[in-house]
């Protein structure tokens, strides 16, 4: 053979071994096996850029940068325009866990068409990815809590059926060989304020508390929708670091639900181990970095584990045990398509980008959302024949509507747009004041509604008043996010008690993220509708609800307290006096609670194979949806709940008619606390079934339950 001949021949063989793939690059194998093969290639370096939420590239392997951190709590957020649906709080109040359901399938729509053209620009930045860390499930278990409005409400039940509707439609088909999105559980666990305090707060609830009420949510969502991923607290757990805690990793997430998935650490949480003023928990970075490696945090948001190769050389941590992370995080990352290049999903068009028919689904969201508290003498729905002013700080501010962690939408509908498109120049309207300050005097701005009999007033606070520790604004009334008061600010306070003593018939549109005392108010106003942060086409929805082209179907998913004295220490995390669950006094709506412009009757129910069974039946002229729902007490049981929801079904009922209504009981619904297992099991023994399409009025059935 000839030189060149031979030479030839030689790269040849060259590139035909240089083709061969590794044993991580090849796809019959299992993502495990892969990962396996990945992990020995890889240099201690290289192993520590993969457990950053910034993962560095590793070009010798074809591994692309990549970035954990991206938000979806109601729309892509933080990427650009993207369709803006109501605030979980709100999506709360529907009591419609398959719209939610809906609603994050074209969330994760979005994702996909967003990810896919970052990823055709070279792109792999922060919000850009697959890995997107909602929902937050954490109890919100006082009004005060600047967050609570990114959760499902004050009840276990429930959070956890919303919480696995938004999980199930960010992650797609459980079949599928590729995920869609990974969802994430957060914040686990017992982490539900003081805002100001999370770094250092030690969260100390009974155990009773602790498995009825702080983390029924996160198993269901481990249990029972696969989510794929966990996020740990700031706070500490029983003088533990949440994200260093062996009872609630170890014992419970990783033990007794069998959690195989990735944990990932709140943003600079392990920071908190050692710094001072914090938990100091331990003393230097390393400790901390190593410490969390040890209990599983795969993933760190933030910049302590760049010192694993030193806590590695001090002897504080083997490459054993970071192998054993990094393996869940690779595994990942093949399950998600985006090592291989893979998107089942690349058939999506960029046009359903806040496109018509997520915009329709935002409106058909912001419409359930809705919940009626007050209409005297049926002053709504308005006749549309009034003459109407429209009053009031969150008239026209549209980022208020967005909530927070949120898209930019490139339309927004505020109650000002909708009101003017439906009447024209008979609206007039007159701000009058801001959410914390005047906007003019009071004699002049009654002036400037002379000859205006009826004025929809639209109150509130905002996303900047309350929100997260560093977000939200310190103004009187407001702490770090947090609110130490809970009833109107008085300068609202003061124009809408101006407006009724001048004669006007004042209708409430009121705007919070969370509960308003707003007992002052229902002795000023006609009419109260809470409208939550509604999302972009929230002014269309609540202008449909004021003129009756949608009738009200919403119910409180948290409890409306007569004023801040009602409520305990912000601080104590038993649940004693805290939520409709275990408060004893009188609020001024219950959870649940929630009016249409039609009467329904439930009637009595038949318990048979299984079910309850109830008719309702729509009394009155228009049609309308009702939420039947289903409660459990049990007499004698001290210490335990006055009644805990356990179903809900949202069901339309034409008006004259009658649907029948058929609600699963089963082992689960008798789930109760067991101080011999120290656990919520399915307990014999004598219950109270609660149940109506309104907590105020419900009806009441006993029942014995033999397991």
């Amino acid at each position: 053979m000839t030189k060149p001949h031979l030479l030839i021949a030689v790269l040849c063989i060259c590139a035909a071994a240089s083709a061969q793939p590794y044993p991580f690059q090849d796809k019959s194998l299992s993502p495990e096996q892969r990962a396996d093969d990945l992990i020995s290639r890889l240099t201690l370096e290289e192993k520590t850029g993969l457990t950053l939420n910034a993962s560095k590239a590793i070009p010798r392997f074809g591994i692309k940068q990549y970035d954990w951190w991206n938000e979806a709590l109601h729309g892509v957020g933080r990427n650009g325009s993207a369709t803006t649906f109501p605030m979980p709080i709100a999506m709360a109040a529907s009591f419609d866990d398959a719209l939610v359901y809906d609603v994050f399938t074209a969330v994760s729509d979005e994702a996909r068409v967003k990810h896919r053209i970052a990823d055709a620009e070279g792109s792999h930045e922060r919000y850009q990815n697959l890995t997107f860390w909602t929902p937050n499930i954490n109890i919100f278990r006082d009004p005060r809590w600047g967050r609570g409005m990114e959760t499902y409400g004050e009840d276990p039940y429930l959070m956890g059926q919303m919480g696995m509707a938004v999980v199930r439609g960010l992650q797609g088909p459980d079949d599928s060989p590729v995920r869609k999105l990974f969802a994430c559980a957060k914040h686990y666990a017992v982490h539900s304020g003081p805002e100001p305090d999370r770094h250092r707060f030690d969260a100390r609830p009974t155990r009773r508390d602790l498995y009825e009420t702080y983390l029924p949510a996160f198993k269901d969502l481990v249990t029972k929708a696969d989510v794929e991923q966990v996020m740990t607290a700031y706070n500490a757990f029983e003088g533990q670091p949440c994200g260093a805690s062996d009872y609630l990793i170890d014992t419970v997430l990783r033990g007794k639900w069998g959690y195989r998935g990735v944990i990932v650490s709140d943003c600079w949480a392990v920071a908190d181990f050692y710094i001072k003023g914090r938990h100091e928990y331990v003393e230097t970075q390393e400790e901390a970095a190593a410490l969390a490696v040890k209990y599983g945090v795969d993933v760190e948001c933030g910049h302590a584990y760049h010192t694993i190769p030193e806590a590695v050389k001090k002897g504080l941590l083997t490459e054993e045990e970071l192998d054993r992370n990094l393996k869940r995080i690779i595994v990942a990352r093949i399950r998600l398509g985006e090592i291989d290049g893979v998107d089942p999903w690349s058939n999506l068009p960029e046009d359903i980008v806040e496109g018509p028919e997520h915009k329709a689904l935002a409106l058909k969201m912001a419409r359930e959302t809705m919940v009626l508290l007050q209409n005297k003498g049926g002053i709504l729905p308005l006749s549309g024949k009034e003459s109407v002013a429209l009053v009031g700080p969150n008239a026209d501010d549209t980022t208020m509507m967005w909530g927070n962690y949120s898209p930019v939408p490139k339309e927004t509908v505020t109650l000002l747009t909708a009101l003017k498109a439906r009447l024209g120049d008979n609206l007039r309207y007159v701000k009058g004041c801001g959410h914390l300050e005047s906007e003019g005097e009071t004699d002049k701005i009654l002036a400037a509604l002379d000859g205006i009999g009826t004025v929809i007033f639209a109150s509130g606070i905002t996303p900047f008043l309350e929100g997260e520790q560093g977000d939200a604004g310190g103004f009187p009334g407001f702490e770090g996010g947090d609110r130490t008061k809970i009833e109107l600010p008085q300068v609202q306070k003061d124009l809408i008690a101006a407006l009724h003593n001048a004669g006007k018939k004042v209708i409430l549109v009121n705007f919070s993220g969370s509960a308003m005392a707003l007992t002052d108010e229902t002795s000023n106003c006609e009419a109260i509708l809470q409208a939550w942060y509604p999302g972009q086409e929230g002014g269309t929805a609540i202008a449909d609800v004021l003129y009756g082209d949608f009738n009200p179907c919403g119910k409180l998913p948290l409890t409306f307290y007569k004023s801040t004295e009602q409520l305990p220490d912000f601080s104590d995390y038993n649940m004693a006096g805290h939520t409709y669950r275990f408060f004893n006094g009188e609020p001024l709506w219950q959870f649940g609670y929630g009016l249409s412009y039609t009467r329904f009757k439930v009637g009595r129910p038949r318990v048979r194979d299984g079910k309850v069974i109830v008719k309702v039946r729509n009394k009155g002229k228009v049609d309308g949806a009702e939420v039947v729902q289903l409660y459990v007490s049990k007499p004698g049981d001290v210490g335990g709940p006055i009644r805990t929801l356990r179903a809900f079904k949202r069901v339309s009922v034409p008006a004259g008619k009658s649907v029948k209504v058929e609600i699963p009981i089963d082992d689960e619904t008798f789930l109760w606390w067991s101080e011999e297992k120290q656990d919520m099991v399915p307990l014999p023994g004598k219950y109270r079934l609660l149940y109506g399409g309104n907590s105020e009025a419900l009806r009441s059935k006993r029942y014995t339950f033999k397991k």
